[in-house]
């Protein structure tokens, strides 16, 4: 997988953009049949089942609302289903296998985690075509594409920024990261940029918590005080921070899988009379570019899961009633839709964009 840094120009472009624009340069004309049954009338009633992790957190939350819309403009029958929490992959299998049941041509689905990627095979096997939002499957014949953020680049961004903004100190770093019972991609692959982005070698890019725990970074020294799941999470940020916090009280980074985890540590700090510590987290909300604004978190890299859906359910409209598929962008294995660093406190060397400008293109 390419993770060069694209110019902040195309990455705003990506996030910006028309659903028009992105359709004509992500989705090409097929002549052949497809797993979802290309063949299918348009006259046919056209069911799409939009399967999210949980809708505690409200980038998921944002996403439904944004195929909601899409569904509504394009006469899609849209089934919303959910897990009732993050990681809760029995509540999306009986989704994917109510789908099925029902005769839907396509299913969205953000897979909680790698038990749910058979039922998705199944759902191909059965003519559905199946995209996945934001977080890749681990098996990459579980689903036709994926629409996602460069998880691997978002976590870089907020690495590099990082590095700089520490200016040479010495760096004592918490890891809080999604879970410890399951791989994720989006998880490592959040983790892993990270790492990467400071200058620290991640070891085995497949995994998180088995670096060096003490090295060099970019700027000088580090040291890695633990890796502790959140589940996304505020409550789960909150106790991962006060868990590593009792292992070295000196903690002056917290790398944050997403801001309702960032905001978790926040307040575990700020309880701990710690207020001077570097919060980076990846997301992008407007709830978290308000604390970007607000000093909460440092910075965060902005995806776009309103466009995820939007896209994603126009993909799925246009393969029954045109018979053309979505394709990846180049040089990737996934649809790629953008990222933006955000901070107010800008680095020499380090793309990024204002709170203003990323309030006007943020996520409700």
């Amino acid at each position: 997988m390419n993770h060069s840094t694209p110019s902040l120009t195309f990455k705003r472009l990506i996030a910006a953009g028309s659903i028009a624009a992105l359709a004509t340069v992500g989705f090409a004309g097929c002549s052949s049949n497809t797993s979802s049954g290309g063949s299918t009338s348009a006259s046919d009633k056209i069911g799409v089942s939009l399967i999210v992790k949980t809708t505690t957190n409200p980038f998921f939350v944002a996403m439904q609302n944004g195929a909601k819309a899409s569904a509504e403009k394009l006469g899609i029958d849209l089934t919303l289903a959910a897990g009732k929490k993050d990681g809760d992959e029995d509540s999306q299998i009986q989704a994917v296998e109510n789908a099925i049941s029902k005769g839907d041509k396509g299913i969205l689905i953000t897979p909680a985690g790698p038990g749910v990627e058979d039922a998705l095979v199944k759902a191909r096997d059965a003519g559905l075509y199946v995209i996945a939002l934001d977080t890749p499957p681990s098996d990459p014949k579980a689903v036709d594409i994926t629409f996602a953020t460069d998880n691997y680049l978002a976590g870089q961004d907020i690495g590099r920024w990082t590095a700089a903004k520490l200016g040479g100190k010495k760096a004592t770093i918490a890891m809080l990261d999604l879970f410890s019972d399951k791989i994720v991609s989006v998880d490592v692959n959040r983790d892993q940029g990270f790492l990467d982005g400071m200058g620290i070698d991640a070891a085995d890019k497949t995994k998180n918590g088995d670096e060096a725990k003490t090295g060099t970074y970019s700027g000088g020294d580090y040291a890695l005080v633990g890796n502790e799941p959140t589940d996304g999470a505020e409550d789960g940020g909150r106790t991962a921070a006060e868990t590593l916090l009792s292992k070295n009280p000196d903690i002056n980074v917290v790398y944050t899988i997403n801001e309702p985890a960032a905001y978790g540590a926040y307040q575990a700090f700020k309880a701990a009379g710690k207020t001077d510590t570097i919060i980076v987290s990846i997301d992008g909300g407007c709830a978290g570019v308000g604390q970007v604004k607000d000093g909460v978190i440092g910075a965060t890299a902005q995806q776009y899961p309103v466009k995820m859906a939007e896209l994603g359910v126009q993909a799925i409209s246009d393969l029954v009633k045109s018979n053309t598929k979505p394709e990846v962008s180049p040089g990737l294995d996934f649809y790629n839709t953008g990222v933006a660093l955000v901070t107010d406190d800008p680095q020499t060397g380090v793309d990024s964009i204002d709170t203003s400008a990323a309030s006007d293109i943020c996520w409700g």
